[in-house]
């Protein structure tokens, strides 16, 4: 034996023991850089969360306000699906901004945002927002990332939109072609930013693609489009945009190799989830947790929680089932000025919570937290009821069925709770909640199966009310 191996005492062993189980468990772990198996004792969890944001009614839960709120202690925040038929609103400074394909990161210093490949994109109207915001006063150069993989939405998709909105059973569209996008994604022959970072490419991509739909249109009885202008608007817009333009998927990795934090915005809800939703008044992208994986590159082992966001009653825009919907309780949230479409400026319909469907929405997404807005919309409203479970045909069901019909026809089993008959605008901690309000709260987040961590009582960011650690 050498004179250094015999110099090694016990202690020195069991410190090479350690360095190689290190080394193996580093080798094996796909979630810690220090090699832990875990996330329970994971010294990294809280410099590596990677949060999923969700909606978990039928979207405009006020999603924008929550993202707002969780984007203090994030360093990118991520789209991952859908487009500008969505609508984000964010009170900031005192003013209310709509975002409809930019992350709502883009409002603070010193944050990332990025447009994942699961996006459909009009550049045109993208480049209207952009400069919209820079008109209000915010920087946008080196805060934006768009995915070169990201798919385009094509005026021709917008008319056949809204031919299909005239010819079908209503589905209740923004008519803005974003399930027509899809649909050429889903059929391999969609553009997309890649095509549009090319101009020869593009032109001659787009020339092929308007030739075919112009037949359609025709079809269809609609007006022809013209290949020049949409050549001309698009290939100005790609100009615009192609600083921002990269492969974000690697950008998103190496970022977590540095230890950042990403938040990942969802847009629209569960409810309006093309697998998961009340089929056929749907939107055309997955609007489930497991959307943020696949609109941006990100493998579900990176994520460290879910975070979802449900009001404190039901609202739906468009058409389709509402179980608990109620004429009154909307009349009366309307005249407040409350529930119209940030998109649209339509009147949202609306109903009392149902937590039968957030219920399934908890399972169907892994919901961690539980964040609920718009508390102070029942401020005077006494009684407040409950969904807890559906009856259709006498049959009691605990979950949604999935057939459009059956669920239209369910009717809603109610409790009903106190309500608290006094302004809660103003308080800023839970203790402060009227008792009425703080047992409402608690039950719904019980009824739904995730851990209550945020409560907002009004649009702005400090009305928000955080009961636990969030990020």
């Amino acid at each position: 034996m050498s004179k250094n191996k015999s110099k090694r005492g016990p202690g020195c062993a069991k410190f090479l023991a350690r360095r190689r189980c290190k080394r193996i468990i580093y080798r094996q772990s796909r979630l810690c850089p220090a090699g832990c198996i875990g996330k329970i004792f994971c010294p990294f969890l809280i410099s590596m969360a990677n949060t999923i944001l969700i909606g978990m009614q039928w979207g405009d839960e006020g999603k924008g306000k929550i993202i707002d709120v969780l984007t203090a202690k994030s360093d990118i925040v991520v789209r991952s699906q859908g487009g500008n038929n969505a609508g984000h609103t964010v009170f900031h400074r005192g003013v209310k901004y709509v975002l409809h394909l930019i992350p709502s990161g883009i409002l603070r210093r010193g944050k990332m945002c990025v447009i994942g490949n699961g996006v459909v994109i009009d550049p045109v109207a993208l480049v209207a927002e952009v400069d919209g915001l820079r008109q209000l006063g915010i920087k946008i150069d080196k805060k934006l990332l768009i995915s070169d993989c990201a798919h385009l939405v094509l005026p021709y998709h917008r008319i056949l939109d809204e031919q299909r909105e005239l010819r079908r059973g209503r589905i209740g569209t923004t008519k803005r072609g974003i399930g027509p996008a899809y649909g050429d994604k889903a059929a391999r022959t969609g553009l997309r930013m890649s095509d549009l970072m090319q101009p020869i490419v593009f032109s001659k991509k787009l020339q092929a693609k308007i030739i075919e739909n112009n037949r359609i249109l025709q079809a269809l009885g609609a007006k022809s489009i013209s290949f020049r202008e949409v050549n001309e608007s698009y290939l100005a817009a790609g100009e615009k945009l192609r600083p921002y333009v990269a492969n974000t998927v690697v950008y998103l990795h190496r970022a977590m190799e540095r230890g950042k934090k990403i938040l990942f915005e969802g847009a629209q809800g569960t409810f309006l989830d093309i697998d998961h939703g009340t089929y056929p008044y749907v939107t055309s992208s997955n609007t489930t947790a497991g959307g943020a994986c696949t609109g941006t590159g990100v493998p579900p082992h990176r994520m460290d929680r879910v975070v979802g966001v449900m009001k404190a009653y039901s609202t739906r825009v468009g058409d389709g089932a509402l179980p608990t919907e109620d004429a009154h309780l909307a009349q009366m949230l309307h005249n407040l000025g409350r529930e119209f479409g940030a998109t649209t400026g339509r009147k949202r319909r609306c109903g009392w919570f149902d937590a039968v469907a957030s219920r399934y929405a908890g399972m169907i997404n892994g919901i961690d937290e539980i964040a609920i807005t718009n508390l102070d919309g029942l401020d005077h409203v006494d009684p407040i009821r409950v969904c807890v479970a559906y009856r259709l045909y006498g049959k009691h069901l605990d979950v949604p069925p999935c057939d459009a019909t059956q669920l239209a026809n369910c009717e809603p089993v109610y409790e009903e709770v106190s309500g608290w008959n006094t302004s809660i605008h103003a308080v800023r901690k839970f203790s402060q909640l009227p008792a009425a309000a703080r047992k409402y709260v608690r039950y719904i987040s019980e009824l739904t199966g995730g851990k209550l961590s945020m409560v907002s009582v009004g649009p702005a960011r400090g009305e928000t009310i955080v009961l636990s650690r969030t990020g």
